[in-house]
């Protein structure tokens, strides 16, 4: 008998490698069958473990996660692998309530698309979050923003404290803050925010929005004091901390 693989994998002339993770064969056939007819590089994995060994084989640029797994919580699989990786992830979700989706994107995931889903609307958010996340492969822009002892590179896509350690953000997180840094003192409603980070892709109630603000508040330091964002009732956020622009600047800083 031949062995059944940890993982199946569905190669098209793409370098854009996607992990699907799901219990269900049918949704791992449509989507595997679906994204490869769209020119991607196809992996699915059925559990957690199968996910695990994928990902120890080979690269992958963007994860695809159920939640309700039959092995293992999606949930606890999206705080691991968010621990050690980068790996754009979105969440596949039955769950109703705002809130179990709101704890997904706590624990770093990028998006989440609920259960049922068009193909077509997972496709779309698959590239917005792909877009955020390939932006620090672009051209450097030489932009550097100074606030509160912080230091954005724009070009690396790094940040770092006025200690000179780095901020671990996602590629989420720190969209968001450069969408804040460009724009200090101005008021940002939440749609606004959504189509400046999202465009187009972004759901009309996303509450990812809320959940970036709060991820940023604690990562700098701005839990409870509010020095740095402001939430207005019913107007959105607005960045109150004063902003330096400093250009032609790249940092030979590196970070063990």
């Amino acid at each position: 008998m031949t062995p059944v693989p940890a993982w199946t994998t569905t190669q098209q002339n793409s370098d854009t490698h996607i992990l699907i993770v799901d219990d269900d064969f049918e949704i791992r056939q449509l989507l595997s069958r679906y994204l490869s007819e769209q020119g991607f590089q196809v992996t699915t994995a059925e559990s957690g473990l199968k996910m695990n060994q994928a990902l120890a084989k080979q690269a992958h640029d963007l994860v695809v996660l159920d939640v309700m797994l039959e092995d293992v919580s999606g949930l606890d699989l999206c705080r691991t692998l968010r621990s050690k990786s980068t790996t754009p992830i979105i969440l596949l979700t039955a769950l109703k309530e705002d809130i179990d989706r709101i704890v997904g994107l706590e624990l770093g995931a990028d998006d989440y698309v609920s259960k049922p889903f068009n193909p077509r609307e997972l496709l779309a958010r698959i590239r917005a979050v792909l877009r955020r996340s390939t932006q620090e492969q672009a051209q450097p822009t030489q932009l550097t923003y100074l606030f509160e002892g912080f230091q954005a590179e724009v070009d690396t896509r790094r940040v770092f404290n006025s200690n000179g350690v780095e901020v671990a953000l996602t590629a989420g997180e720190l969209d968001l803050l450069l969408v804040f840094l460009q724009r200090p003192g101005r008021v940002l409603s939440r749609d606004h925010l959504l189509d400046l980070t999202h465009g187009k892709d972004a759901a009309s109630f996303d509450r990812s929005i809320d959940v970036l603000v709060s991820r940023l508040r604690r990562k700098l330091g701005d839990t409870g004091r509010f020095n740095l964002l402001k939430t207005l009732r019913n107007g959105g956020y607005q960045f109150v901390a004063r902003v330096d622009l400093r250009r032609n600047v790249l940092s030979s800083r590196t970070v063990n």
